[in-house]
């Protein structure tokens, strides 16, 4: 993989995903706040692999996926942010998509690390894969993501409830 970040905003570098990143995930995953809405997702470095191994694939087969986030200088990922291909299973526009998606660690909510880095993941997306539509879900209760989606220009189309009784506004960014 890269040995430089794909991009760099002002204050944070985004990488493609690398095996020596699981130990860094899985601290970024072990905050039950962290995962207050990802729906029914696990912790512990089982769950933490597959989604990395998923991940890494999105981007081998697919050219993009989410991005690491490290701030300038520190080796530690605070967040995960990018669009990546997915398949939720459940139709309603869900199923192999680009899907944009954004996990910033509970400590570093709220200083606008979702906000830059997807801003620059989407303009990348757009630029290297050309503008198209793109899906994004967001669990209800999660009003500050629902705020982001709306800024970064994501607006609802559906709902959808989960088996585990988890519901989510879907919504989707056309070609911009």
């Amino acid at each position: 993989m890269s040995e430089r970040p794909v991009l760099s905003t002002a204050r944070f570098d985004l990488w493609r995903p690398r095996a020596s990143d699981l130990p860094d995930l899985v601290d970024l995953m072990a905050d039950e706040e962290t995962r207050r809405f990802l729906g029914p997702n696990r912790a512990g470095a089982p769950a933490v692999f597959e989604r990395l191994q998923r991940n890494a694939g999105s981007w081998a087969l697919h050219g993009y996926g989410t991005f690491h986030v490290r701030a300038h200088g520190n080796d530690a990922i605070i967040a995960t942010c990018g669009v990546f291909h997915s398949w939720r299973g459940f139709g309603k526009g869900m199923d192999d998509v680009p899907e944009a998606g954004w996990i910033v660690r509970h400590d570093r909510c709220g200083h606008g690390i979702a906000c830059e880095v997807m801003d620059a993941a989407l303009a990348w997306f757009n630029h290297t894969h050309g503008p198209r539509r793109i899906a994004c879900m967001i669990e209800h209760g999660n009003t500050a993501s629902a705020r982001l989606a709306a800024r970064l220009g994501f607006v609802a189309y559906d709902e959808h409830c989960t088996d585990e009784d988890v519901h989510i506004t879907l919504l989707e960014r056309g070609a911009c």
